[in-house]
C-alpha cells in the first residue's frame, strides 16, 4: 500500500505546479512561498526544539496558547509552526512570535519529507487534530523523533475509510508515540487503527486565553442596535440567515446581523447573495461603519471573530445546517452567548450535548425555530458560574497538554 501511495505522491507532484498556479491565481496559496512546499527555504538550517502542525486557521488557534507558554520557556530555543492555508499563515504573521517559524508544510514525498527534518531536524513533532501524513511519519520514527497527536481527532467517516486499508493503517498510526483525543469516540477509532499509547484529557478547544481589556470603537456602531450574530457560517446557510433577518425585522426593527463566514473568500458572492434578498450588506473589508441602515454586516476579515462576539447574546454557529459537522462554539460561549445551531454538529457531538445539559445551547431545523429561540433568549443572560465551570476545565485541559508534551522534550 505504501508503494501505491507513493506512486500516487510522485504523480501528484508532476502535476503540483499546474495545480499550485491554479490556487496562486484564485487567492490560495501564496506565490512567494510555494518552493516551501517542496521543501526548498530561504533562510538557514534552524534546528527547531519542537515542531507543531496544524492544517487551518481552526488548528492552529487552538495550539497558539501553548506556543506562547513555549516561548516563554528558556529551556525551549526554537519553535517550528507548519500550516498549510494562505489564511493561517496570515494569522501567523500577525501574532509577531519571536521564537517561532512558520513554513508551509511539504508535500508528503519521500525524498520532500527527508528534506525537510534534515533541515529542521525537531526533537519532537506535534500534530494536531486529524493530520496524519504516511510517509512523514514513517520518515520521523526513522530519524527517532517522537510523534505526539494533540486534540486528536478521527471521525467515523474517516475511521470507515481507513478500516479499509487495515495493514495500511496499522502501519502508519502505530508509529504514534502518544495520542491525546479530543473526545471519547476518537479514543476509541485511534486504539482501533493501531495508536498504542493514548491518554484521554479533554477538548484542547475548551481552552481560551484571558484577554487584555481594550477600549473598543465599534462598539459605539451597535450600541442602539439589537444584535443577532452567525458566526463560521457555510454556502448555504448565509441565505438562510438573510431570510431569517427579514423575518426578525418585522418585529425588531433595530436589528442587525453580523456574519461571520467560515470563509472569507466567500465573502463577495455572499455578499450578492444577500442584496438579491434586498438587504443593506456592508462588509468590514471595505472600511466602511455599520450606519443605522445597515442589515448585515459581514466580518470578512483574519482572526476578529471575538470582537463581534463580544457585542451579542445569542450566536447561530455554523457548518450545522449543512453537511459540514459542525463548528466550534466554545468561542461564542465564552464571550457570553447562547447558542443555536443545527442538527450536524459530528465535529463537535461532545461539546454541544455538554452545552445542551447546561441549558446554553438549542437545536434548531429551520428560520421558523430560530425565531422563536431568538425571541425567547434575547435577553439572555450569561451564568457566571456556568463560564468559569468551562473556564477552569479549559485550564486542566491546557496544563495536562503541555506537561505530556513537555515530558518528551527531557
Amino acid at each position: 500500500m505504501f508503494f501505491l501511495y507513493n506512486l500516487l505522491g510522485f504523480f501528484f507532484l508532476i502535476i503540483s505546479p499546474v495545480i499550485l498556479l491554479i490556487r496562486v491565481v484564485i487567492g490560495k496559496e501564496d506565490i512567494k512561498r510555494v518552493l516551501e512546499k517542496y521543501s526548498f527555504f530561504r533562510k538557514e538550517k534552524l534546528k527547531a526544539t519542537v515542531w507543531f502542525h496544524g492544517a487551518s486557521v481552526g488548528e492552529i488557534m487552538s495550539i497558539l496558547p501553548i506556543i506562547k507558554k513555549f516561548e516563554n520557556d528558556k529551556s525551549i530555543k526554537k519553535i517550528l509552526l507548519t500550516s498549510t492555508t494562505v489564511s493561517s499563515a496570515s494569522i501567523i504573521e500577525k501574532k509577531k512570535l519571536k521564537k517561532t517559524t512558520h513554513v508551509y508544510f511539504p508535500f508528503d514525498v519521500n525524498f520532500i519529507c527527508n528534506n525537510f527534518l534534515k533541515n529542521w531536524k525537531p526533537k519532537i513533532a506535534v500534530f494536531v487534530d486529524s493530520e496524519i501524513w504516511p510517509n512523514m511519519f514513517k520518515k520521523l520514527e526513522a530519524n527517532g523523533i517522537p510523534i505526539i497527536l494533540i486534540n486528536g481527532r478521527i471521525t467515523k467517516k474517516s475511521f470507515e475509510k481507513w478500516k479499509k486499508f487495515p495493514t495500511f493503517a496499522k502501519k502508519i498510526f502505530s508509529k504514534i508515540t502518544l495520542a491525546l483525543p479530543q473526545n471519547h469516540e476518537s479514543k476509541i477509532y485511534l486504539k482501533k487503527l493501531g495508536v498504542n499509547k493514548l491518554k484521554y484529557i479533554g477538548n484542547l478547544k475548551y481552552f481560551r486565553e484571558k484577554e487584555k481589556r481594550s477600549r473598543s470603537d465599534l462598539k459605539q456602531y451597535f450600541k442602539n442596535r439589537r444584535i443577532f450574530c452567525a458566526a463560521s457560517t457555510h454556502y448555504n446557510e448565509e441565505k438562510l440567515i438573510g431570510k431569517l433577518h427579514l423575518d426578525l425585522k418585522k418585529k425588531y426593527q433595530n436589528l442587525i446581523t453580523i456574519l461571520i463566514p467560515r470563509h472569507i473568500n466567500r465573502s463577495n458572492s455572499i455578499s450578492n447573495e444577500l442584496k438579491e434578498l434586498d438587504l443593506n450588506v456592508i462588509r468590514r473589508s471595505s472600511g466602511k461603519k455599520p450606519n443605522h441602515n445597515c442589515d448585515i454586516y459581514i466580518v470578512d476579515t483574519y482572526g476578529e471573530m471575538s470582537k463581534f462576539l463580544k457585542f451579542s447574546k445569542i450566536t447561530f454557529v455554523g457548518g450545522s445546517l449543512v453537511n459540514h459537522g459542525g463548528q466550534n462554539p466554545l468561542e461564542a460561549v465564552s464571550l457570553g452567548n447562547y447558542i443555536i445551531h443545527g442538527k450536524k454538529v459530528g465535529n463537535f457531538k461532545e461539546i454541544y450535548e455538554k452545552l445542551k445539559k447546561l441549558s446554553i445551547a438549542t437545536e434548531v431545523e429551520n428560520i421558523n425555530d430560530m425565531k422563536q429561540i431568538f425571541s425567547n433568549k434575547y435577553n439572555y443572560k450569561k451564568s457566571k458560574r456556568i463560564l468559569k465551570k468551562i473556564e477552569n476545565m479549559g485550564e486542566e485541559i491546557f496544563r495536562k497538554n503541555i506537561l505530556e508534551i513537555k515530558n518528551y522534550l527531557r
